[in-house]
C-alpha cells in the first residue's frame, strides 16, 4: 500500500486539480496514424500521467512550487484512431475553440499534430506566429504523400507561415539530408545544430532564439520533439539518435520556453510507450513537461 504524505504533494494531483480559472490548459492528442515508422505514440498522454505520481511539485532547483499556477487538464480528445487526413481537421477545430488561456500545453501523439494545432490557435491566420522547434529533425519532408509526422514545419509554410518565423534547436548530426536542409535555408528557417547548444548551453539557446523570433511575430508556438533527447535517454522515440540532448539540457531547455512571455503554446510529442524501456523515456520527458511549468510560474512572477 502506498504511503500518503501530505507533506510531499506530487504532481499527478496538482494536474488533476481541475482550476476553473486556470493558468494552463493541458490536453492530450492521442494521434499516431500520420507516423512515418509505425507507432503507437497515440498512448503517450496517458503514460505521461502514469509517472507523475512520482514527480513533486517543487523545482528544487529554482524554488518555485507548480501549484503557484492554476491548472486545467482537459484529459484526451477522442482524436485516436482517426487517419491522417481526418485527424488534422478534428484537431484544427478542437484547438480553435479552445477558452482564451494564456497558455496551452499538448500531449501527443506524434509530431503530425503540430500543423493542426499551430493552424487552430491562429485562427487560419499565420501571419503573427513563430514556431520554435526543440527536434532533431528538420520536419519538412515532402507532403506528396500526406500530412506526416516528418512534415508539419513544411507544411506550416505552405499553410502561409511566413519566412523567418522558424527557429529549429538541437539538430542531430546524420539525421537529417542536405535537399532538406537546403529547403530550410532557401525558407529562412534557422538552425541551431547540437555543437551550438553543448558550447553554449541549452538555456541560453533557447531564450536568445525566442527573443529574436519573438521581435518578428507577436506570439510564439514550442514544438517539443523528444527525439533531440539523445538516444541513451529516449528508447521511446523512434526518431532518436546518438548526440541528442541529456535530460538535463532539455529541462533548461523547456524552462526557458515556460519563461518566455511570447509563448503562448507547446507540445510533447514522439513518445511510443510500446518502445520505451523502464518508463526512462516518459520520466524524462515529465520532466521536461514539469520544467517548462517551472518556467510558466517564473514568468507569471516576473
Amino acid at each position: 500500500m502506498a504511503i500518503i504524505d501530505p507533506l510531499w504533494p506530487r504532481a499527478d494531483a496538482w494536474l488533476a486539480s481541475a482550476s476553473a480559472n486556470p493558468g494552463l490548459l493541458v490536453a492530450g492528442v492521442p494521434s499516431s496514424s500520420a507516423s512515418l515508422s509505425p507507432s503507437d505514440a497515440w498512448r503517450f498522454p496517458g503514460a505521461l500521467r502514469a509517472v507523475l505520481p512520482r514527480f513533486s511539485v517543487f523545482d528544487g532547483e529554482s524554488g518555485v512550487d507548480l501549484r503557484a499556477i492554476a491548472v486545467s487538464d482537459l484529459g484526451d480528445w477522442p482524436v485516436d484512431g482517426l487517419d491522417m487526413h481526418t485527424m488534422p481537421v478534428e484537431v484544427r477545430l478542437l484547438a480553435a475553440a479552445l477558452d482564451p488561456v494564456p497558455v496551452k500545453a499538448f500531449i501527443g501523439g506524434d509530431n503530425a499534430i503540430t500543423r493542426p494545432l499551430v493552424g487552430g490557435l491562429a485562427g487560419g491566420d499565420l501571419s503573427s506566429v513563430g514556431v520554435l522547434t526543440l527536434d532533431a529533425h528538420h520536419d519538412v519532408r515532402l507532403t506528396d504523400a500526406g500530412p506526416t509526422n516528418g512534415s508539419p514545419i513544411r507544411g506550416l509554410i505552405e499553410d502561409g507561415l511566413p519566412a523567418g518565423r522558424v527557429v529549429q534547436v538541437g539538430i542531430h548530426s546524420f539525421a537529417n539530408s542536405a535537399e532538406y536542409r537546403e529547403y530550410c535555408d532557401d525558407h529562412g528557417i534557422e538552425v541551431i545544430t547540437m555543437a551550438t547548444v553543448d558550447e553554449v548551453g541549452a538555456g541560453w539557446v533557447v531564450a536568445s532564439a525566442l527573443n529574436d523570433l519573438a521581435r518578428r511575430c507577436s506570439w510564439i508556438y514550442a514544438d517539443i520533439d523528444v527525439d533531440v533527447l539523445d538516444l541513451a535517454f529516449a528508447p521511446g522515440c523512434p526518431g532518436a539518435r546518438p548526440g541528442g540532448m541529456t535530460p538535463r539540457q532539455l529541462a533548461a531547455a523547456c524552462r526557458a520556453i515556460g519563461r518566455h512571455p511570447a509563448v503562448r503554446a507547446a507540445d510533447f510529442v514522439e513518445v511510443d510507450p510500446g518502445r520505451d524501456r523502464d518508463g526512462l523515456t516518459a520520466m524524462n520527458t515529465a520532466s521536461a513537461f514539469l520544467a517548462f511549468v517551472s518556467g510558466l510560474v517564473e514568468r507569471e512572477a516576473a
